[in-house]
């Protein structure tokens, strides 16, 4: 295909300005329930099922908001937000833009009836960077829009009525803090910008030294899972125990005495263990209990026994596998965008219909891109068995998409890029590099207990890219049990544990080598649905009015996946689960009310 052409596919121009034409309201039945129950309880489950306690309260519903030019603290307010909604959502109930050069407040009051213990103010995410004030006393900041943070709010409050008060900027894409998809001036594949508090806060009491965080570890092979625990405090005189369930059956047991390590750990043997895997999403529950001089902290959470390794068939081809089977990882891209509330699900029911959608069509695997989910997204991949690839969240200067997406989509030798050129893929500036490497961490500890995360996906197309050997490196230090695809697309240095290549305008074929091949980009086969756009405008490949002609190309590149499987495919990704904006490319429209396929 010539540049002009690809140029043309991919509708370039509506990056470079033009007239925006008003969008059409959209909106999924969970967002229509949620405004027909009067904004009643929005995502009220417990939001962070990995490592679960009995005594919290979540602070989701009605905040009281205000925009501001400059970091002092509002005389007034500007009315109320629905959290966790991001205020440019249509569920917030505000649909403002929050600018780099603007402020965004929340205030809200909540009771203490006694102090006892410590409490913690949890996070599900905050975009982009904030600071927390208790009672207009600054308790504490975080940057990264994407990743969860807690706050210990102890020594802040006071018995009554006290105030949450969070103060929020956002550069989105006119700096080089990690943003992912979100554009200020949305288009093609980048989608409206969003701000703010977008998951779950709640708060929870805990004893005085408590468990602060769990890293659990099937040793998939040795027939044992390591619990390893973080306290509050590194002690000597506490102790630890682990109760491993099948059901109601207990399986393993594990003690230990504090040694006044960072992390201790609890080793328990299981017997006739029961392998998890797409097709049998078996899960073991655990209890966990820290005791200190009569105090005692209990969470609960969960492990499946799998693992996940490059392995040679009997032909020599290396193959992806899943317990040390051959394992072939047939994926969708999914964004986890909505229309009426951007990144944020409107509901629990909303992320189950995405991931049993996947399931029903055929798929085993998700590829999580440019993007981390609420927590209990990753629980029902655990509970309903679906694998994920989760990407890391991309940043760095302006990209240049020419030169790092159009045109390596359509020559191929512009898919190389021999060294390392921080100005060629926007990662010039120190700090953002050194940002993402703190993000990055922190999306591995936060992520690392769910089973069904199979691949960390470093860097996407050369967008923010940098030091990809190196940081290939890092991430297996943090993490030795799952698999690397250090260059999702192209600029391939050599790093991760596949060879992984998007293919849109070209043949589909498989390119052997040491590694597992893998498709982690292809198709992207267009419908327009009239009535379930989000724009008159659009952006696909291969765009379609006529669903028969729709189905017949889709059902030709399934017939390619099963074709390439033999020649030595490993693993593809098809574009996408949902259309989101103007990208209309998905297997079910924007507001999930007509499924093309």
């Amino acid at each position: 295909m010539k540049v002009k052409e690809v140029l043309t596919a991919v509708k370039a121009e509506r990056f470079f300005g033009g007239e925006r034409e008003e969008p059409n309201r959209l909106m999924t039945k969970w967002g229509e329930a949620l405004l027909e129950s009067g904004h009643q309880k929005p995502l009220a489950e417990y939001p962070r099922p990995q490592l679960v306690r009995d005594n919290y309260t979540i602070l989701n519903g009605f905040w009281r908001y205000a925009f501001t030019e400059s970091a002092q603290i509002p005389s007034s307010w500007d009315g109320e937000i629905l959290v966790p909604f991001s205020p440019e959502t249509v569920l917030s109930g505000v649909e403002r833009q929050l600018l780099p050069d603007e402020y965004l407040w929340y205030l809200r009051d909540f009771a203490v009836t006694e102090i006892k213990g410590r409490l913690l103010l949890h996070f599900g995410a905050c975009d982009e960077r904030c600071k927390v004030y208790i009672n207009d006393r600054e308790a504490g900041r975080h940057s990264g829009g994407y990743q969860a943070f807690s706050l210990d709010i102890t020594e802040f409050v006071k018995i009554g009525t006290n105030t949450v008060m969070v103060c929020v900027q956002d550069r989105s894409d006119t700096s080089y803090h990690g943003r992912g998809k979100q554009c200020l001036k949305n288009g093609g594949m980048f989608y409206t910008a969003q701000s703010g508090l977008w998951q779950t806060v709640w708060y929870e009491w805990l004893p005085d030294v408590y468990i602060k965080s769990l890293r659990i570890t099937p040793f998939y092979d040795e027939d044992r899972v390591v619990i390893a625990v973080k306290g509050s405090e590194n002690m000597t005189h506490v102790s630890y125990s682990a109760e491993v369930y099948d059901g109601d059956i207990l399986v393993g047991t594990a003690e230990c005495f504090g040694s006044g390590a960072q992390w201790e750990e609890l080793h328990v043997q299981i017997p006739d263990k029961k392998s998890w895997s797409p097709v049998s999403p078996f899960l073991y529950d655990v209890k966990i209990q820290m005791r200190c001089e009569g105090s005692v902290d209990t969470v609960k959470s969960y492990f499946g026994m799998r693992c996940f390794s490059v392995e040679k068939d009997r032909d020599g081809v290396p193959r992806l596998c899943l317990n040390h089977l051959p394992y072939f990882q047939n994926g969708v891209l999914d964004q986890g965008y909505y229309p009426e509330s951007l990144m944020t699900p409107p509901s629990d029911e909303a992320m189950v219909y995405d991931i049993e959608f996947v399931k029903r069509k055929g798929f085993n695997m998700i590829r999580k891109h440019c993007k981390i989910e609420p927590m209990r997204w990753y629980y029902h991949c655990d509970r309903l068995g679906v694998l994920v690839w989760q990407d890391m969240i991309n940043g760095g200067g302006p990209y240049n998409f020419i030169r790092t997406c159009y045109l390596p989509n359509a020559i191929v030798p512009l898919q190389k890029l021999k060294d390392n050129h921080y100005h060629y893929t926007a990662r010039e500036d120190a700090r953002g590099r050194r940002e993402w490497k703190k993000e990055c961490a922190e999306t591995i500890a936060q992520l690392y207990n769910c089973p069904c995360i199979c691949m960390w996906v470093l860097f996407n197309e050369g967008w923010g890219q940098f030091d990809a050997v190196k940081n290939t490196a890092f991430v297996r230090r943090m993490d030795a049990t799952r698999l690397i695809d250090a260059h999702s697309g192209w600029f391939d240095q050599g790093a991760g544990d596949v060879k992984s290549e998007h293919t849109y305008f070209f043949k589909l074929s498989v390119k052997r080598g040491e590694k597992p091949y893998v498709l982690s980009e292809y198709g992207g086969v267009s419908l327009i649905v009239e009535g379930h756009m989000y724009s008159d405008s659009y952006f696909g490949y291969g765009v379609h009015e006529d669903v028969q002609q729709f189905l017949e190309e889709y059902a030709r590149f399934m017939a390619q996946m099963e074709r390439m499987k033999k020649e030595g495919l490993c693993a593809a990704v098809y574009t996408q689960l949902s259309d989101i904006e103007e990208e209309i490319n998905g297997l079910v429209t924007y507001d999930r009310k007509v499924e093309k396929v």
